[in-house]
């Protein structure tokens, strides 16, 4: 099982409150995550203790550049966004100052499951 990794500061109550249905992750990840898959979506650091919050189906994994996104696309990662530049900020923050909107990412559009 694969699993979405998110960290807690930035995104744990819009991941509960189910207000985030897209992540946009740095690089092509296509050979990892790819539609259909079911993922968990867990919240914690990396090489840290995580928190399974629930299980997701993967609906659409598309690879662009930052400047490609949608307004949709960039909401839906963050509700707050309303611009790429919020976006890229975050990321900047995140993986690397050095990333720009010429940078390649995967768009990965989940929505969750239900376990009962």
């Amino acid at each position: 099982m694969f699993a979405l990794n998110f960290y807690a500061e930035y995104y744990e109550e819009v991941l509960r409150t189910g207000r985030k249905s897209v992540t946009i992750r740095l690089g092509d990840k296509s050979s990892k995550y790819q539609a259909g898959m079911l993922v968990w979506v867990t919240v914690g650091p990396r090489f840290g203790r995580r928190q399974k919050l629930f299980t997701a189906i993967l609906d659409k994994v598309e690879i662009k550049t930052l400047d490609e996104l949608s307004p949709r696309e960039v909401q839906k990662e963050n509700p707050e966004f309303r611009a790429t530049e919020d976006l890229l900020h975050l990321m900047r923050r995140i993986y690397s100052p050095d990333i720009s909107v010429e940078d390649t990412v995967t768009v990965i559009h989940f929505s969750p499951v239900s376990e009962y």
